[in-house]
């Protein structure tokens, strides 16, 4: 009930914020459409094949698509760790951290719902405009709304995990900044180049691919929305079937025990230290 209560209050903090500065929203989502075409252009073909490709619509549809996909399921992954550590830095340099504490729902209730409600508006936006540059460069995704809503729910819960994990060491170690960032930029990458085909790479691979975090969903959303769960051969697999499903609930269940566990452990410690709102 605690839970349902603080993401009912973020949820109308956040409408009133996106009503009153709407420009600054639309202008957001118009700066990323235009970012993902040039990144498309720049990383899908050589500078030479540039103009032409263009002019083809950027040469590969579906490995554009695949890209788009890679790199929007990336900035979502950056965007929820990123608010359990610059977001818990910030709040203790100004004292809400503080506030929070004293708040009966607790730490972690609070940032489970402010992280639930920043990633239902992140997945708003960023269908949009993944749906705009889809239409741009020719390619054409698939819908499957059960699969795709399963995969984004399974998709958050990893994260958290894993942003909870990260938040833990900022409420102790205070400048963790650069660690962060370095983190961020990996799982941004990671879900850009997962590819099913790693998968294939030997068992060393493959266990590395199941056991990092974003690699096992990124493939699926990859599978659904661009190839329509089917294999290089024809062979339709559900994404339900899909053996990276059962490694991406496997991975879900592990991160988020870890790491709530953790965040609650080093929570503990840095109040008992006294320096849970210094920063």
């Amino acid at each position: 009930m605690s839970f349902l209560l603080v993401m009912k209050a973020e949820v109308v903090r956040t409408l009133i914020i996106m009503r009153r500065y709407w420009l600054r929203t639309l202008i957001g989502m118009a700066m990323g459409y235009g970012m993902l075409l040039v990144l498309i252009a720049g990383f899908m073909v050589s500078r030479k094949e540039v103009t032409e490709a263009m002019q083809n619509k950027f040469g590969d549809p579906e490995s554009a698509t695949n890209f788009v996909l890679g790199f929007i399921v990336g900035m979502f992954a950056f965007g929820i760790v990123g608010m359990f550590t610059q977001g818990i830095q910030g709040m203790a340099g100004t004292g809400v951290l503080e506030q929070l504490c004293l708040s009966p729902h607790g730490l972690i209730t609070n940032f489970m719902a402010r992280s639930t409600v920043a990633a239902i508006n992140s997945i708003f936006s960023s269908c949009i405009m993944v749906w705009l540059v889809t239409i741009t460069v020719g390619g054409t995704l698939h819908f499957d709304a059960i699969a795709l809503a399963t995969l984004f729910i399974l998709t958050f819960v990893n994260l958290l995990g894993f942003g909870f994990m990260m938040g833990g060491m900022v409420l102790v170690f205070k400048q963790v900044g650069q660690v962060a960032i370095l983190i961020r930029m990996s799982l941004f990458a990671l879900a850009i180049f997962a590819k099913e085909e790693l998968l294939h790479q030997g068992w060393a691979m493959a266990t590395l691919m199941h056991v990092l975090p974003i690699a096992d969903a990124s493939i699926l959303i990859k599978h659904v929305l661009v190839h329509n769960q089917t294999l290089d051969g024809g062979a339709y697999v559900s994404v339900f079937q899909h053996p990276s499903m059962f490694f991406l609930v496997l991975s879900c269940v592990v991160w988020t025990t870890l790491g709530i566990s953790f965040f609650k452990y080093m929570e503990n410690l840095s109040r008992a230290k006294g320096t849970l709102g210094t920063y």
